[in-house]
């Protein structure tokens, strides 16, 4: 025995045994790596819980390229994706209506979109941004039929009929 005054022998550290009854040897590094891996394996949640989710205008949205048919507010809005130019180079336009008048909605650089209604705030989805239009309108709030432009033959302002350009 020995009786070494604030020392362990080498024999009393050895605790386990393998299948012949031999005291199987335990090191620092062994041991290093023991609590490395508790480490790891407690830890691995919290650190997966604590990541940021994306919840900016760049995040997927569940059911944002789904067409809509519902009843908000009192106002019977519809919506619909439209696939528009060549399989090259598909833009995706939305076919919007708010009591059967068409609601023009655009989309932002950042993938947010904006209404003719409310044209300073941006919204993550179509729907969303069509639910903030009704809001603008409020309850007696009408939308109007697009007037004669540049898509139906003119410029709004007549300078097209009398020959006159600025």
């Amino acid at each position: 025995m020995d009786f070494s005054a604030g020392r362990e022998s080498s024999r009393a550290r050895r605790t386990d045994t393998c299948a012949t009854g031999e005291p199987v040897p335990r090191t620092r590094r062994e041991a290093g790596r023991w609590l490395l891996a508790s480490a790891v394996v407690t830890l691995a949640p919290l650190i997966t819980a604590s990541r940021p989710h994306p919840t900016g205008p760049d995040a997927p949205v569940p059911g944002a390229d789904a067409p809509f048919d519902e009843t908000y507010l009192g106002r019977r809005i519809r919506g619909a994706p439209v696939a528009l130019g060549s399989r090259a180079a598909p833009v995706l336009e939305w076919r919007v209506t708010v009591d059967g008048r068409p609601l023009h909605l655009m989309r932002r650089a950042d993938g947010s979109w904006l209404s003719m209604v409310d044209h300073y705030g941006w919204y993550r989805t179509p729907l969303e941004a069509t639910r903030a239009a009704v809001d603008e309108l409020g309850p007696r709030g009408q939308l109007r039929d697009l007037a004669p432009g540049p898509l139906h033959g003119g410029h709004p302002h007549g300078e097209g009929r009398h020959g006159v350009r600025a």
